[in-house]
Parts: C-alpha cells; sequence; structure tokens
C-alpha cells in the first residue's frame, strides 16, 4: 500500500505511475533485500533511483573520521538516490540499507529521465513526492532548532507511524535502536530511553531496543 500523496497518482494518456512502479521491464527490475542489505552504498556510483515497494530502509552517513549517523527512516512509497538524475556521474552521498526485510524498483537513471521526460503523469507522481520531501525536511529543520528532545522523539514515533496520512496509521511499527532515534532527533541514548518509559503517550516502550 502506498502512503500520503504517493497514492494520488494522475492517468494521462493511460499512463498509470502505481503500475510502472510495481511492473519490471526495460530500464528497472524489481530487487529483494534481507534485512541490514544495502540498496548502495556512499561513494558508490549513482547510476539508478530506487522506488520502495514493501519494507523499510534507513538512510545513513559515515564522516571521515568513521562515525555513523542516520540521516531518515524509509517507508513504502519513498524514492531513493534521486542525485542519479543530475546529468552527471555523482557518488552517493549516503548509504541505503534495508532495516527490514524489502522490495525496491531499481531504475536505471536513463530510463528514469525518460519516463519523467515523457510520461507527465509519472513526471507529476514525482513532482508531488519531492515536494512532500521538501516540506518534511523544513519540518524536520524546524523541529530540530525550537523544540525539545521530547517533543523531536514524540513528533519522530508519529511519523515512522504514517500517523496524520489517509488510511489509518500503523498499529505497529519496525523495530529501531533507540540509538538511532537519538541521532535523528539529535540527542542522547539515554534521554531517548528516559522519554520513553517516562512518557505513556510515546506508544509502547517495549517496542524499542537498545544496543
Amino acid at each position: 500500500m502506498h502512503n500520503g500523496l504517493r497514492m494520488i497518482a494522475l492517468k494521462k494518456d493511460g499512463f498509470d505511475p502505481i503500475a510502472y512502479l510495481s511492473t519490471a521491464g526495460p530500464g528497472r527490475r524489481i530487487v529483494r533485500h534481507k534485512n541490514k542489505q544495502a540498496i548502495f552504498v556512499q561513494g558508490a556510483l549513482a547510476d539508478s533511483v530506487s522506488y520502495l515497494q514493501s519494507g523499510r530502509a534507513k538512510l545513513s552517513v559515515v564522516s571521515k573520521r568513521g562515525k555513523e549517523a542516520t540521516v531518515t527512516l524509509l517507508a513504502p512509497g519513498d524514492f531513493i538516490g534521486e542525485e542519479a538524475l543530475t546529468g552527471k556521474p555523482e557518488a552517493r552521498q549516503a548509504t541505503a540499507s534495508a532495516t527490514t526485510p524489502c522490495v525496491t524498483m531499481k531504475i536505471d537513471k536513463h530510463e528514469m529521465s525518460r519516463v519523467l521526460r515523457e510520461e507527465h503523469a509519472f513526471s507529476d507522481f514525482f513532482v508531488r513526492f519531492m515536494l512532500e520531501r521538501s516540506i518534511r525536511t523544513q519540518a524536520d529543520l524546524v523541529d530540530q532548532l525550537f523544540n525539545s528532545s521530547e517533543k523531536r522523539l514524540a513528533r519522530m514515533l508519529l511519523l515512522m507511524a504514517d500517523y496524520g496520512k489517509p488510511g489509518e496509521p500503523e498499529a505497529l511499527i519496525p523495530y529501531v535502536t533507540q540509538e538511532t532515534l537519538a541521532e535523528m532527533i539529535g540527542t542522547t541514548r539515554s534521554r531517548v530511553s528516559v522519554a520513553l518509559h517516562l512518557n505513556p503517550g510515546f506508544l509502547h516502550a517495549d517496542r524499542f531496543y537498545s544496543t
């Protein structure tokens, strides 16, 4: 099931973006990933765009000093690796890896450029996604600058449960470590642990485990 605006795919001239992203064809193939398996790695050539059909994944970066940090969590309906569309050879800026078994549609950058250029329904669909992601990124920045770590944690958990999007929020969200949550909201793991156990409204603390 595709969430939010990504469920709204206008058909023009008989082209269905959802059908295109669900079936293999020239320049695109379905790839199945095991838990913790990389979809692509930081520093590799950006030669394709992936679309997450099912499961969950994350984007993470490693600094020159070897410190790893999680940038964002990914849900079904997300595109990954749009840097491949810049028109010149680019290296991946982050690593995308599965956090549950997941399925992606891997689209060669030339095929992705073609379908964006030739199929208006698909370009509309992709622009909706990019606008939604841009709004989310701005909201993340405001949240990081002005809200307490407890409020940032609450917002992150609601986003993970797809709260506020069309349809019912997820009853269960994928396991994620307290360390990963701390990285994403800019605080310490100990503060996340305390917040989860002192605030019953933060879903169920026993869904999260520490490392």
